[in-house]
């Protein structure tokens, strides 16, 4: 991340690890499984041009640090990760900002939204559904292609010694079964990828988050719904193509159709790329982000 700022920020219930660069308008970039704030190495630095730009660490991820969890993992809730968030705009100075999430990222960033509408912009979510519409239309494509979603939220503690042994093997399988342009990832990113989900405390933090996905994280989406609350902000959503998201959703109209259910302003579409299309086009992610940061 050249040109940019460490920083590790106490939120009150753990440290997050934070890149910081640019100038501007602030905007929050949050990474999805098995990557880090490093996968936003190629886009950063050029929304930095017109941006404050704060690549952060998920709680249980990277750098950041590893809270206990609970019986019912809710520590892991992206409820509590967007808390995280909330906590390190402020200390940063921010307390109104864009939020950017890709996969899993992407879940926080929705919920972020949800909980605190009044720090949240605009909201770009990348290759991503939310959780509970994922969930209740869950088939043997989704268990066999996205497989984190079935193996890691199982209870403990396989999932854990898988993600700690297997760490480079995941790492391999998941950037060329969901990737569509291994050159995008140096030998250094990939071994940065594998020591973070390796790192003591992180297999466990997780698979907590991916258990709380399939359970709490899926409670607080059906209240939303069945509350009518919904994202105020206006919100980009961009899926790869060829890709999952572009398949399973056809019948329903697609990924829009499903955001829709949640926000009255949403835009977007397929993007060129596999699921770590930011990754693999950075400059057209980017620019599309940008763009619409913009509008």
């Amino acid at each position: 991340m050249d040109g940019f700022r460490d920083a590790e920020i106490d939120t009150g219930e753990t440290t997050i690890f934070a890149a910081t660069g640019g100038s501007g308008p602030p905007v929050l970039l949050l990474h999805g499984f098995p990557e880090t704030h490093l996968m936003w190495r190629g886009v950063a630095p050029i929304l930095a041009r017109r941006h404050s730009v704060v690549c952060a660490d998920l709680r249980g991820y990277g750098r950041s640090g590893c809270p206990a969890s609970d019986d019912n993992h809710a520590p892991y809730a992206k409820r509590a990760m967007g808390r995280d968030m909330v906590a390190v705009m402020q200390r940063l100075g921010h307390d109104r900002f864009a939020v950017v999430g890709h996969d899993r990222g992407g879940r926080v960033a929705y919920r972020l939204a949800l909980d605190h509408p009044q720090r949240v912009t605009a909201l770009v979510v990348l290759d991503v559904v939310p959780t509970e519409d994922a969930w209740s239309r869950a088939d043997d494509r989704l268990a066999l292609a996205f497989w984190p979603w079935s193996l890691l939220s199982q209870p403990p503690d396989l999932p854990e010694t898988v993600l700690a042994t297997c760490a480079d093997a995941i790492v391999a399988s998941a950037l060329s079964q969901w990737g569509s342009d291994g050159a995008a990832f140096p030998a250094a990113i990939r071994e940065a990828y594998a020591a973070a989900l390796r790192a003591p405390g992180h297999p466990h933090a997780i698979c907590e988050e991916y258990r709380a996905a399939a359970g709490l994280d899926r409670e607080h989406d059906r209240t939303d719904l069945a509350t009518g609350r919904t994202i105020g902000c206006s919100v980009l959503a961009l899926w790869s193509q060829p890709g999952g998201l572009d398949a399973w959703y056809a019948d329903e109209g697609g990924p829009l159709t499903l955001w829709r259910r949640w926000a009255s302003e949403v835009s977007g579409g397929p993007v060129k790329g596999g699921h770590f299309f930011p990754e693999e086009h950075p400059e057209a992610t980017a620019e599309a982000v940008a763009a619409f940061l913009r509008a």
